[in-house]
């Protein structure tokens, strides 16, 4: 993972734009989700491992000072009592920013003791947010500056590998596809073996797979499939940071869900990009692992006391990205907030 660091000069009399002090902060609150939710590695309860992840990330969140309202969240209202779409969150003290919020990517991840389960959040000015409404999945893709103009949606699949290949002046045989483990990927995954490109197959997590996509140096060139859309919205946030380009179609499960969409206003044949998806010019991203994997070191405990983070941070207006190393003490954590921490 590329890191690097740029100044920045802030106006001090714009009160109402994101500070830079809030990266920091946003890491705060995915490093309290990851240790949490990594209480629960490898026991089988993918449920209690997101509750306690919800609970570590919207305690932390009360203390940070921004006007935050929740586009990306874990659900209605009703279905989830905390981090719910539209819920307030914050201190209430400007800046006024849109939240998507994933307490726990990878559930399953976490409760198998499997690789790259996170923690994550995204921020973005008030009202530059996608909200996905009805729609659950999307169709997407997703890959580095250096192919960024050849993701199409509507070319062929097999037509598009030959152009990565051909940018990258590497036989097809060496370009690497990534996507999610699913039946609906049936055909795609045909089309792709016979042009003689590879695929790495993941069971869940397609935000950590999108910004190992999008990174240069890494073993993927391409993200595709068809995914959840809260999690498009998300992986678009990190892209603007870091780099390279997304692209997404609403993708109904059925006919009802088209139709809910459509009386919403949803153009379900609109391609929609990373700065669709996100159009703020300030957006910071934040991660944390729980379990290991190719883009963060997850949770590591040492003794009675101690606990690693690995953390990237990333602010798309400066172009910082961060990697953070942090050590814990469990024990003051525990002072503080229960036995949430472990």
């Amino acid at each position: 993972m590329t890191e690097h660091s740029t100044q920045i000069t802030e106006d001090p009399h714009d009160a109402g734009r994101p500070d830079r002090n809030l990266a920091l902060e946003l890491v705060r609150v995915t490093e309290a989700a990851a240790l949490a939710a990594a209480r629960w590695v490898g026991m089988g309860e993918k449920e209690s491992a997101d509750q306690a992840a919800v609970d570590a990330m919207r305690l932390v969140l009360d203390t940070v000072r921004m006007d935050g309202v929740v586009v990306i969240g874990e659900g209605e209202k009703d279905e989830a009592p905390m981090l719910y779409n539209g819920e307030q969150i914050g201190d209430g003290s400007p800046p006024e920013v849109d939240i998507a919020v994933d307490p726990l990517e990878g559930t399953r991840l976490t409760a198998l003791g499997l690789p790259s389960a996170l923690a994550v959040i995204a921020m973005s000015e008030r009202g530059t947010m996608f909200n996905p409404g009805p729609i659950v999945y999307m169709e997407k893709m997703a890959g580095s500056e250096e192919i960024a103009d050849l993701l199409d949606l509507d070319r062929p699949l097999r037509e598009t590998l030959k152009l990565v290949a051909k940018r990258k002046s590497c036989d097809i045989r060496d370009v690497m596809v990534v996507m999610l483990d699913r039946e609906r990927h049936e055909d795609a995954v045909k089309e792709i073996r016979e042009t003689g490109a590879r695929i790495r197959f993941i069971t869940d997590g397609d935000v950590s797979a999108a910004l190992l996509a999008v990174t240069e140096r890494t073993p993927v060139d391409l993200l595709w499939g068809i995914g959840g859309t809260p999690e498009g919205v998300i992986s678009a946030a990190a892209i603007k940071c870091i780099g390279g380009q997304i692209v997404g179609r609403l993708w109904p499960r059925n006919d009802e869900e088209r139709r809910a969409a459509i009386d919403a206003g949803y153009d379900l044949d609109e391609v929609l990009d990373r700065d669709r998806l996100v159009a703020g010019n300030d957006v910071f991203f934040a991660a944390t692992g729980v379990t290991d994997g190719d883009v963060l070191e997850g949770v590591r405990y040492e003794g009675n006391r101690g606990a690693t983070t690995e953390s990237l941070v990333m602010r798309s207006r400066s172009g910082t990205v961060r990697r953070v190393q942090a050590r814990h003490d469990r024990a003051k954590l525990r002072e503080i907030t229960g036995e949430r921490y472990g």
